[in-house]
């Protein structure tokens, strides 16, 4: 073989085995990386919450009556001793044809007993005044020698009986007028649902401040202690957040909240000032029991920033648990477990290295580091399985 040739086949067998042995290189992984870096890091528990009027005052029947209609709406100013309800007496039922036709029966009737016993309180009256005279009489004669005094007696007795008469039957007219006066109650309250707008009772305001909510603005019925109306002071609001019991264990009475995202800007800051002792269940959106607890906080941006807010409008409550400055922190996508401890992935000269470090406090975004970093070195932001200790990255 001539000599230029050997030299060409050995030039391609080369190429070859070059190509072979670089395609079987591994190549550099493209990854995210991130710089560790020091500044504020503020760990925050985040839920929504919604406000509430401090003080509510809830106005309910103080006895069962009929309601007439509410004149006031929603958001009108009320001053203390205002009356926003009035209350009437229960309405007497308006009676079925049956039940009229008995009613007036019953009037006739007792019309027609009253005419009786007024005839029978005239025969008394006229019998009572002619024992009365009678009685006298037998007195003169008696003075006189004329009769015995047995007489005299049984006259006074004749009399003293026909007066029983007349106050026993004086005693049955007023017994028949009050039985007309009922029969015809019946006939006079019933007749097409009679309204009975006497002893009305006035329902007034404890306190000044705005109507919050009317229960039933209509005329009707209402029962004891059956809520009708509410006031209260808008100005003065309080913010409730239902959060969950592994988190209000971490909350103390006092805790910087911020209310974001409540329609205006900026944010809100306020104080915690109750945290209930007593949890209860409730069922979150996918269906899981949660253990949650009731939160209290106040406002405690000046009012005038807040004015728009009312009763019952929705929040988002960040309580402040810790915050810090100048903190060596990283993304917490960078973490993962290794063995029992934290690790990192450090980009140096284009390639990763494993390292184990320490972790302090932690959001769902930013960790602190405590060991085992330095500010400006740079980690892979979201490392999978295919980067190894040693292996060649490349940034994206």
């Amino acid at each position: 073989m001539p000599k230029s040739r050997w030299i060409i086949v050995s030039a391609i067998s080369m190429a070859v085995i070059l190509t072979i042995i670089y395609g079987f290189m591994p190549r550099p992984v493209s990854v995210d990386t991130a710089k560790v870096s020091r500044g504020t890091l503020t760990v925050t528990i985040e839920e929504e919450g919604k406000t509430r009027v401090k003080d509510r005052f809830i106005i309910s029947a103080p006895v069962s009556g009929f309601m007439r209609r509410i004149e006031l709406n929603v958001g009108d100013i009320v001053k203390k001793g205002q009356v926003v309800v009035m209350l009437e007496p229960l309405r007497s039922p308006v009676l079925d044809p049956r039940s009229q036709a008995e009613a007036e029966a019953a009037v006739a009737a007792a019309e027609a007993s009253l005419k009786a016993a007024e005839e029978n309180a005239r025969a008394a009256s006229a019998n009572a005044e002619y024992s009365k005279s009678n009685l006298e009489r037998i007195k003169k004669l008696f003075e006189e020698g004329y009769i015995s005094k047995d007489a005299l007696e049984q006259t006074e007795s004749k009399a003293k009986r026909t007066e029983a008469n007349l106050l026993s039957a004086e005693a049955v007219v007023k017994v028949a007028r009050f039985e007309l006066d009922k029969a015809r109650s019946a006939l006079r309250y019933s007749a097409e649902g009679a309204m009975n707008h006497t002893r009305a009772v006035a329902i007034r305001t404890p306190v000044d401040g705005r109507v919050l909510k009317i229960h039933r603005e209509s005329e009707g019925v209402v029962n004891s202690g059956e809520p009708m109306i509410d006031i209260g002071d808008p100005i003065k609001l309080e913010v409730k957040v239902e959060v969950l019991s592994a988190d209000a264990v971490k909350i103390k009475t006092g805790t910087t909240v911020l209310f974001e995202r409540w329609g205006g800007d900026p944010a809100l800051s306020g104080k915690v000032r109750v945290i209930e002792p007593a949890g209860f269940t409730k069922i979150s959106a996918l269906g899981v029991e949660e253990q949650r607890v009731l939160v209290v906080a106040d406002i405690i941006s000046p009012p005038e920033s807040w004015q728009r807010l009312g009763d019952g409008y929705r929040v988002d409550a960040r309580f402040v648990i810790w915050e810090g400055k100048d903190i060596l922190q990283i993304p917490a996508g960078a973490l993962f477990r290794k063995d029992k401890d934290w690790a990192v992935f450090v980009v140096q000269n284009n390639r990763a290295h494993l390292r184990k470090v320490e972790i302090g406090q932690r959001t769902g975004l930013v960790a602190e580091i405590v060991s085992g970093l330095n500010e400006d070195d740079m980690v892979i932001a979201h490392p999978d399985e295919t980067i190894k200790d040693g292996v060649r990255i490349k940034q994206r």
